[in-house]
């Protein structure tokens, strides 16, 4: 298995001056009085910090073993990408991490806190996109930010001010009125990462973030998840069906196959895990997976990137 060798490009975050800090609230639990939102992310390539870490977690569906024993750790500030072919348990890796569904075995911590025995302040701390539609089309862009704000507990005198930053953030000013049900897919996506991050998450889990946008579409959002990494040092976890957003994007990739942890590393280090010669991320994935990415996967799994790409256009 491939692992990271040296330190790693990774960010720490600013801390606010004693004075000025809050004294009810500790990070990395989402602080009401939010003393980073005016002040953007200070990187610093030297201090490696572990926020997700990932300690033999397993998920069995009866006989079936979905995530198998996965070890793994994704750092502060990184752009972490999980790869696997359809059926390898990227999602189900995801649902675990966000609480939304209990591991049969082993452990996992996000941002300091357990998954098991902390979920609530798991919840605080994370954003999650998940791969079907998360947002209302019955109701106006402004109006799903403002139940999103409602439900993450913002102070009624700082949620206008708030989603007025998400939508500037996201480009959906000028289209905040509309209904959701009139936006293009782009837009959606767009959308649903200014709902997922309107409470300052330290991480934000995206389950194929970009399936069923075109090109333009896909770059725009990935154009608004660096910046939400840049300015606001947010960990992004995402998996994807594309090996080229991977590529471009990710500081680091695991691949999985049949539930197990098959490659760890970053670009470079798994490229020159194939021996001499060059290598490109598809040959990585194909030697590591035993299959290429594009292989199909079940029904059940096939309707649903379908029904999700026939919905975000």
């Amino acid at each position: 298995m491939v692992q990271h060798r040296g330190p790693l490009p990774s960010i720490s975050y600013y801390l606010p001056p004693p004075d000025t800090a809050c004294t009810q609230c500790k990070a990395p639990i989402v602080c009401k009085c939010d003393p980073y939102a005016d002040r953007p992310a200070v990187y610093n390539p030297a201090v490696t910090t572990p926020v997700v870490e990932i300690e033999k977690l397993s998920r069995r569906f009866g006989t079936f073993t979905a995530v198998d024993s996965l070890t793994l750790v994704a750092n502060a500030g990184e752009v972490f990408g999980l790869l696997g072919s359809n059926g390898a348990g990227k999602s189900t890796t995801i649902k675990m991490l966000t609480t939304l569904l209990p591991p049969s075995s082993g452990e996992a911590r996000v941002g300091g806190y357990s998954i098991t025995t902390q979920p609530v302040e798991v919840r605080r701390t994370i954003g999650y996109v998940p791969q079907a539609v998360s947002v209302d089309g019955s109701l106006t862009g402004f109006e799903n930010l403002l139940i999103f704000a409602k439900l993450y507990d913002i102070p009624r005198s700082e949620q206008q001010a708030r989603i007025r930053k998400q939508l500037t953030f996201v480009d959906l000013t000028a289209d905040a009125s509309r209904l959701v049900s009139q936006y293009s897919g782009g837009m959606v996506r767009r959308l649903e990462i200014a709902q997922a991050t309107l409470h300052r998450p330290r991480v934000l889990f995206l389950d194929e973030p970009t399936v069923g946008l075109e090109p333009i579409a896909r770059d725009a959002v990935w154009k608004h998840l660096i910046d939400l990494r840049d300015q606001y040092g947010t960990t992004l976890f995402l998996t994807t069906h594309y090996l080229e957003d991977a590529e471009s994007h990710c500081d680091r990739i695991a691949i999985m196959h049949m539930g197990k942890l098959a490659a760890l590393g970053t670009l470079k280090e798994l490229e020159a895990s194939l021996g001499a010669g060059s290598h490109t991320l598809d040959e990585v994935f194909v030697h590591y997976a035993g299959t290429t990415l594009d292989s199909g996967g079940t029904f059940r799994e096939v309707s649903t990137e379908r029904t999700t790409e026939q919905r975000l256009g």
